[in-house]
């Protein structure tokens, strides 16, 4: 009763506007004390900020948040644009397609659908409006593209997932591979399908040679040099992920000193780092003393009782858990959200016998999807800001088509786990 209590309060803490890690870290000593005793709470608030900043497996957070912050300040991201848009130049909607392969490739460094969908926005849109291109289909599938940074390797998400399951972080890394590769070819085919059901929404580019788009394929080479580094380096067994986060971060600060940044960018792109890895830090304290709490209170023991004694199949429960992440996506931010769930959620998965490596990318899927969705798209309203010209409802509206490729993804892994585990 008190487990249930303690998830309501928290539920009127979020809607209350409360900073989601202070509603955890809130009820999860709130809660704590009345189940076991107010010393014992006040013990757990000393113990648990000195574990989760000094856990090594953490450590790779601020490692990959550093990689995307100075991947954007070095040019590297503007220099990404110009080879995919001259790499589909002649393409009806190839700006746009351009875009989607864009934030593929530089979600592959920055481990972020946030630092992907904001930086992507501030080099690609100017040229999108420039050449014509409607608003909603430009902001679109920006807040689509985004979303990519959350499943395509390394990534932020699945590593937390990886931390709270105790998965092998490598495991998931291999895993999300595949589904992110199926939902960049699902969003450029979106975009051919937009374009051919609404040709006015933009124009043909510029046509450009067989020559122009190979030497374009230079601008993709910082990237994708950073990213077999690290993927490469983890599955020969050269360093961990934890490691390869800090050898990646290091490869790409070696590129933005060649590129010309200066003392004063560092300075810059390490405070972003910190204000971004603090954010991420406090909602992993609260959400350890959140953990504490639901663990003692049982109510997670009892719900997977609850649903373990359900007749129905396991497709069923499963089918339930993910319509549930896609409900809470409309609200919450997407590391929040699971941080909050997976320590409920993961103890049924595990009676249920379902893969939790399998379960992992269903679940970042589905927290993706609530990236784009209304009332609450954090990619949405991350371009907003970037673009307060234009309306919300343009965004939403643009964004609408790819919420139907990402559904058809997320049906394609759930009815082919292969799909997720062939990787591994």
């Amino acid at each position: 009763m008190i487990g249930g209590i303690g998830l309501v309060g928290l539920l009127v803490l979020l809607v209350l506007r409360v900073p989601v890690a202070l509603s955890m870290l809130i009820v999860g000593v709130l809660g704590f004390a009345q189940v076991i005793s107010l010393d014992a709470a006040l013990a757990m608030v000393k113990s648990v900020p000195v574990d989760v900043l000094s856990s090594y497996s953490f450590s790779a957070i601020p490692m990959f948040i550093l990689m995307g912050v100075l991947a954007a300040h070095s040019g590297m991201a503007g220099m990404l644009f110009n080879s995919t848009r001259t790499i589909c130049g002649g393409w009806k909607g190839g700006m746009a397609i351009a875009t989607v392969g864009s934030c593929g490739v530089f979600s592959a460094i920055s481990g972020s659908s946030l630092a992907t969908a904001s930086t992507m926005t501030r080099v690609a849109l100017p040229e999108m409006e420039k050449h014509g291109y409607a608003r909603s289909l430009a902001t679109g599938t920006l807040a689509a593209g985004g979303t990519l940074g959350i499943m395509i390797p390394p990534s932020i998400a699945l590593l937390i997932y990886a931390i709270i399951t105790e998965q092998s972080v490598g495991d998931m890394f291999a895993a999300g591979i595949i589904p992110g590769l199926i939902g960049l070819v699902f969003y450029a085919l979106t975009v051919s399908v937009v374009m051919r059901i609404w040709p006015h929404l933009a124009v043909p580019g510029e046509a450009t040679s067989f020559a122009e788009k190979f030497r374009s394929l230079a601008g993709l080479l910082p990237f994708f040099t950073v990213f077999v580094i690290i993927i490469a380096g983890i599955y020969q067994g050269f360093f961990t992920p934890t490691e390869g986060a800090s050898v990646g971060a290091f490869a790409t600060l070696l590129y933005a000193f060649y590129k010309g940044m200066r003392l004063a960018g560092l300075w810059q792109s390490v405070r972003e780092t910190l204000a971004l890895s603090a954010v991420v830090f406090f909602m992993l304290v609260g959400a350890e003393t959140l953990g504490y709490f639901i663990s003692v209170s049982r109510i997670s023991f009892t719900i997977s009782t609850f649903l373990g004694g359900l007749d129905v199949p396991t497709m069923v429960v499963l089918l339930l858990i993910l319509l549930l992440y896609f409900v809470l996506g409309m609200f919450m931010d997407s590391i929040a959200m699971l941080v909050i769930t997976v320590p409920v959620v993961f103890p049924i998965i595990t009676m249920l016998g379902i893969d939790p490596v399998w379960f992992g990318i269903l679940t970042v899927l589905t927290v993706e999807l609530g990236l784009v969705t209304p009332p609450v798209g954090m990619n949405v309203f991350v371009i907003k800001a970037m673009a307060p010209h234009v309306g919300l409802g343009e965004i939403y509206r643009g964004v609408a088509p790819f919420i139907v490729a990402d559904l058809l993804r997320l049906a394609l892994l759930i009815a082919f786990p292969v799909l997720s585990l062939w990787m591994l």
